[in-house]
């Protein structure tokens, strides 16, 4: 055999083999999703899309024309090859309630986030929508059924994943298969947790998928079809096992404590009144809001000079500030607000900000925070200060500290810590303060430490950049080291005689971790975990003032061996990038920004915001546009309204 003819050989097995054939007439195809091909003679439906690819292959199995693609959701991975797809003979379906998310993709990223903005975790939204619109020919309702070419698929609502994702169920030869997305990966785990991530860590998204995994099982599919990952032999088994994993995981979730008690709670046996309103005392020289305050962000050291430190000030009316400094003027010495000190980037421990700066008072924050009070627009994280609806979108800080520094502040040591946990963008500040070492750590613990089924964690919320070996494991372990006296967190939190809580705390942490690791089915599980492994700063580009700006995107590596990169932008019409392909290596253990730089021309560019997903390629595998920034180059048109 000549060398050309086996060369020829090989390249055509290749060929052969890019397509299985998990099921009669049902081919699979893999590239940033498993697309699936329902074949009738030279005729085919897909289920989801993917990059597009398998549409020049079709031929190998003998398919000429596609009639339908049926997607399972709205994310990009499973729909971003839908400008290759010829429209004028291949139609497109949707789930219902997810058909908007395809048509106007632009409606769910916002310039200026709102906490009340739908589908977002405080403003940071959870869709990831395809970058440019796809029309969608037909909507599918729940038990809807879809019939084509001999073909029967009823339509279930599985929602979970995504939010109206949906599932196609196939009755063939005595077989029951389900196509069921991104519900589950083989193995009984999860496809990726971000996905899933609804709310403020009140399990939204766990519970529909929980639930969704219950109809599924109820459906008894012998074989299911994923979005990811391989086909899932033992379906209903595998659900089965799912459910329990899920719903053990389910009390680590949540938070460690009733959250409901934080604003029923009554005074705090080691706190007295004061004269002052809503203002009880901790220790000689501490102050903090009573019950009737609870869930507000106040806490005031009082110096014997009359000179005050606040520990975060947020969430209350400016005529309630003025009422308490003038009572504790009157009452308790005050005289002069230093500073407030800001625990961390979240905007509603500091919407007082203005009316504060009014009274002379500076801000004091760690360097890592600064920017995201300075700049929140430029972060796609949760509950930035523009969010709160409080009359200013950033804050300046006066001084910004650094990990380890000691301020020497009326006689007192205030030790400034890095202390991530609920955010990774946080900070402590301890002192010895009346003969005790107090230490103040913003939102990473709440809870009563004399009950023994808490264990105090806040929220987990991947979107605040809050990998827990990187957040609540660090924190829990300073806190061990540290030994406070007494704990104060934010939203007038006290916790007193806290040592076996932190223990509880740590315990916790170790604990999540290793379910988290069983429940997803990457080794490295923060690559499933956490939704800015690549990430664009700023995420939001203003490029209608000046039209050519840079951007720095940074790529994570979460792996012990160095990882090979490829990121290409997906830009709107009217801009261009220098470079638009990004192709490089990271480290071990490591992160690395890459600069590029962006010139629009307004003309071209639609006005209104447009979003630029990431297309990744790492270490060979297309994972697709994961992620995404966004620009405007355009001031948006005014909306009219009709006569």
């Amino acid at each position: 055999m000549s060398r050309l003819l086996a060369a020829f050989l090989i390249l055509q097995s290749f060929a052969q083999a890019a397509f299985q054939e998990p099921a009669p007439d049902v081919y699979l195809w893999q590239d940033t999703c498993n697309v699936y091909v329902l074949k009738h003679d030279d005729h085919a439906l897909l289920i989801n899309l993917g990059d597009g690819e398998v549409l020049d292959h079709l031929h190998e199995i003998g398919v000429k024309q596609v009639d339908w693609v049926l997607f399972t959701d709205h994310h990009r991975e499973l729909c971003q090859g839908a400008p290759k797809v010829d429209r004028a003979g291949t139609q497109m379906a949707a789930p219902k309630e997810e058909q908007a998310f395809f048509e106007t993709p632009n409606e769910f990223r916002h310039w200026n986030p709102r906490l009340s903005d739908k589908f977002t975790v405080h403003g940071s939204s959870y869709l990831r929508p395809p970058g440019s619109p796809v029309k969608i020919d037909k909507a599918l309702s729940d038990g809807e059924t879809f019939t084509w070419n001999g073909f029967t698929l009823n339509c279930v609502s599985t929602p979970g994943h995504s939010p109206g994702g949906m599932s196609f169920v196939l009755k063939k030869d005595g077989r029951t298969l389900a196509f069921t997305g991104g519900v589950m990966h083989d193995g009984s785990k999860m496809t990726n947790w971000f996905d899933t991530e609804w709310d403020y860590g009140f399990a939204k998204g766990l519970d529909a998928l929980i639930a969704t995994v219950d109809k599924l099982i109820a459906i008894k599919p012998e074989t299911a079809f994923a979005s990811q990952g391989p086909v899932i032999a033992n379906a209903t088994g595998q659900f089965e096992t799912y459910k329990k994993r899920l719903t053990q995981f389910r009390p680590d979730y949540v938070r460690g404590y009733p959250v409901d008690n934080l604003s029923k709670r009554g005074p705090h046996p080691a706190t007295n009144p004061t004269q002052a309103h809503y203002i009880v005392q901790v220790t000689p020289h501490l102050y903090m809001f009573g019950p009737e305050m609870a869930g507000k962000n106040f806490a005031i050291i009082i110096a014997d000079s009359g000179h005050a430190l606040l520990l975060d000030c947020g969430l209350f009316p400016k005529l309630v500030l003025e009422r308490i400094i003038s009572d504790m003027k009157e009452f308790l010495g005050l005289k002069q607000i230093d500073a407030c000190w800001i625990s961390h980037s979240h905007g509603d421990h500091f919407t007082l900000f203005p009316a504060l700066k009014e009274h002379g008072v500076k801000f004091w924050t760690m360097d890592s925070i600064a920017d995201k009070c300075e700049n929140p627009r430029y972060y796609d994280y949760p509950a930035m200060i523009g969010a709160y609806n409080a009359g200013f979108e950033q804050a300046k800080i006066d001084r910004i500290l650094k990990a380890g520094d000691v301020i020497d502040w009326e006689g007192y040591k205030l030790h400034v810590d890095w202390m991530p946990g609920q955010t990774e963008f946080g900070n402590s500040l301890w002192l010895e303060l009346d003969g005790k070492k107090i230490v103040f750590t913003g939102d990473n613990l709440f809870g009563d430490p004399a009950d023994p089924a808490q264990n105090g964690h806040e929220c987990v919320n991947a979107r605040n950049s809050a990998i827990v070996e990187e957040g609540y494991l660090v924190a829990a372990q300073y806190l061990q080291k540290l030994q406070p006296d007494i704990i104060m967190g934010a939203h007038g939190v006290l916790m007193t005689e806290p040592r076996a809580f932190i223990e509880r705390y740590h315990d916790w942490a170790r604990r999540i971790i290793a379910e988290y690791k069983e429940l997803l089915p990457d080794t490295d599980y923060e690559y499933l975990f956490d939704p800015y492994w690549v990430s664009a700063y700023p995420y939001r580009v203003d490029l209608t003032q000046l039209h050519t700006q840079e951007v720095s995107i940074t790529v994570r590596n979460f792996r012990a061996t160095e990882q090979k990169h490829r990121i290409v932008l997906q830009l709107p019409p009217g801009v261009r990038a220098e470079p638009t392909t990004l192709e490089g290596r990271v480290p071990p253990k490591s992160r690395q920004s890459f600069k590029v730089k962006l010139s629009a021309d307004p003309a071209r560019v639609p006005a209104s915001v447009q979003i630029v997903p990431m297309d990744i390629t790492l270490d060979g595998r297309h994972y697709g546009q994961l992620f995404d920034f966004i620009l405007q180059a355009r001031e948006p048109e005014p909306k009219t309204t009709a006569p």
